[in-house]
């Protein structure tokens, strides 16, 4: 006699976390997939991993630094100054743009087999980890270039990468749910991506922000985490630990990926039917 197997998904939220740890090889599986996909049949491949922050750089360099003149207000190379802030970003904003349609993109998957559905919007960011971590030897490449010491509180980025994880999981999570069930988000992120490129300190610092619009500037969670990258890597830029808009947006970030996380398992049941 045929014997039946059925895998129901666990009702508790201590089995759920366990679920996670035991499907832990598909944060492999699915991370190197991506990365195998991303650039196949391109004619530079993995290099473009390297072309895009740098041309960035170069472009913000020439708009913000020699047409709006602010490279004249420090004594870092602007280049830094703007690869600094480029660094936190681009990975945010390449995760952001993953994540929030891994889950349409994964419809065979997710209506066939049974496994925490919070393992393919955290894979995708995963996989953009990889090329933060080619832009971040563009930054040692550039400090051999410019024969330029980073100061000593670059010790401290570890936990500034560990904000811009909790930072990009949060926004992440929150627009993939959305984007399930609302497909109008898939032309909505490109315009936040876009829109929060501008009201980030990438390009300028976050001391050029009137006082009194400090607090509203600094709801954007992002404001914290590449104000803590520059201050690790760029030599007397201002200690963001010391300023009270950093505490805004930590809050906002921890608050971000809690409730976005609380969102995503309430929905979780139901993706298979909206997708």
């Amino acid at each position: 006699m045929e014997q039946i197997v059925t895998i129901k998904q666990s009702n508790t939220e201590k089995n759920y976390w366990k679920d996670l740890w035991n499907y832990r090889e598909l944060f492999y599986i699915l991370s190197w997939r991506d990365i195998k996909v991303r650039y196949k049949q391109t004619v530079l491949g993995i290099l473009w991993a390297v072309i895009r922050p740098l041309l960035t750089m170069i472009v913000f360099t020439i708009v913000f630094g020699r047409v709006a003149k602010m490279e004249t207000l420090s004594i870092v190379p602007y280049s830094l100054i703007v690869f600094a802030g480029l660094l936190p970003w681009q990975f945010f904003s390449a995760a952001l743009s993953e994540s929030s349609n891994s889950l349409t993109e994964n419809v065979s998957l997710i209506t066939k087999v049974y496994f925490p559905r919070l393992i393919i919007p955290v894979s995708s960011i995963i996989t953009c980890f990889i090329d933060f971590l080619i832009s971040f030897i563009i930054l040692l490449i550039l400090f051999l270039v410019y024969q330029y010491t980073p100061p000593v509180q670059i010790l401290v980025l570890p936990f500034f990468v560990l904000l811009l994880f909790i930072t990009t999981i949060g926004s992440g999570l929150f627009l993939t749910t959305l984007n399930v069930k609302y497909r109008d988000f898939r032309y909505i992120v490109p315009f936040v991506i876009q829109f929060g490129l501008f009201i980030s300190p990438v390009g300028f610092s976050s001391s050029m922000v009137p006082d009194q619009c400090q607090w509203a500037y600094s709801l954007n969670p992002m404001v914290g985490v590449i104000d803590g990258f520059r201050w690790c890597i760029i030599q007397g830029a201002p200690n963001p630990l010391l300023q009270y808009p950093f505490y805004i947006s930590l809050s906002i970030a921890i608050l971000l990926a809690f409730s976005s996380i609380s969102l995503f398992r309430r929905m979780e049941k139901s993706f298979a039917d909206l997708i």
